[in-house]
């Protein structure tokens, strides 16, 4: 991240675990001035800055100090499976950042071009997210050669009068929850997920091995809100929870993937429902998702008819970084 500096006053280091409540006051606080509440948890922060094989937060992530001693910025990057597209965040608290979001931008840019050549790559394509509403950011990365590519959105619905036991599901489905202690039957449940999202433009695979770290290095996982559906005895779909919104009392569909074969049955329908209702029984007051509204499957249309409707939508762009 060398060749750019901070404005005059400011300081910059490295993070470690014990800046995460900091960290989280500061996202917060971001995320309130863009959409009106907390939508980042501590298990997030504690996952970024675990890293990864790929990335780490002693050369990845930086954090930025404003004049007054005061934690003002955060950038860092993400790399889910070491391939040839990192995923660039910077945070700036919205009273005091914004001065270095544009440095911090430039410096983690400048470390993806450092990574292209240590990963023996010619060129890496590097993403970054933000709200419609935030324009110093838009701009900023329009500035840095940042194109829009697509939009998500974050959906939700409340999860108020749902009962605790899910509607039967349609003839000849069957849904049941994933054995954590069966190795076969997690590889059964990353296969069905892995084939499913081959047929989605930006899907990155990740080996079942690497997918087990990443689950076991996870804070907590609830497995009964894993599930398989099968349909005529044939595995054909997974619900993925998380409990990355339990501080919001809200259920998370982390994933959700049905084969292609066996779409259009009311597979997918089916495990969303079962979720709702576990996530009812526990006391979870909403549930969310997040979904590629270019995704190919209309996976959107499905998040409608069972009554989920966007939080909010956030804009993904995108840029070519060459090595130095």
């Amino acid at each position: 991240m060398r060749g750019v500096t901070l404005p005059a006053g400011w300081t910059a280091r490295r993070p470690t675990l014990d800046d995460l409540p900091a960290i989280l006051a500061l996202v917060h606080a971001s995320d309130v001035a863009a959409v009106g509440h907390p939508d980042f948890s501590a298990d997030d922060v504690r996952e970024a800055l675990a890293g990864s094989p790929y990335v780490s937060p002693e050369r990845d992530s930086l954090l930025a100090y404003a004049p007054d001693g005061s934690l003002a910025g955060w950038a860092y990057l993400e790399n889910e499976n070491g391939g040839d597209r990192d995923f660039l965040e910077v945070y700036t608290h919205p009273r005091t950042g914004l001065p270095a979001q544009a440095p911090l931008l430039a410096m983690t840019l400048a470390r993806v071009a450092e990574r292209v050549g240590e990963l023996g790559l010619t060129t890496m394509t590097v993403r970054a997210g933000a709200i419609p509403t935030e324009k110093p950011y838009i701009a900023a990365l329009r500035d840095a050669g940042f194109e829009f590519v697509k939009r998500y959105a974050r959906m939700r619905r409340s999860l108020d009068g749902v009962p605790a036991a899910a509607p039967a599901p349609p003839d000849g489905v069957s849904i049941r929850t994933v054995d954590p202690a069966d190795d076969a039957d997690l590889r059964l449940f990353h296969g069905i997920l892995d084939a499913a999202f081959r047929d989605t433009p930006d899907y990155q695979p990740r080996a079942y091995e690497r997918w087990r770290e990443w689950v076991d290095g996870q804070g907590s996982v609830a497995w009964d809100e894993w599930l398989v559906a099968s349909v005529d005895g044939t595995p054909a779909g997974i619900l993925q929870s998380s409990d990355q919104s339990l501080d919001d009392n809200e259920g998370w569909v982390k994933m959700l993937a049905v084969a292609r074969p066996h779409r259009r049955r009311g597979v997918g329908e089916a495990l969303l429902r079962r979720a709702f209702a576990l996530y009812a029984a526990k006391g979870r007051a909403k549930v969310g998702l997040g979904v590629d509204l270019a995704n190919p499957t209309e996976a959107a249309r499905l998040y409608y008819a069972v009554g989920m409707t966007p939080a909010y939508e956030a804009d993904i762009f995108e840029r070519t970084v060459t090595t130095p």
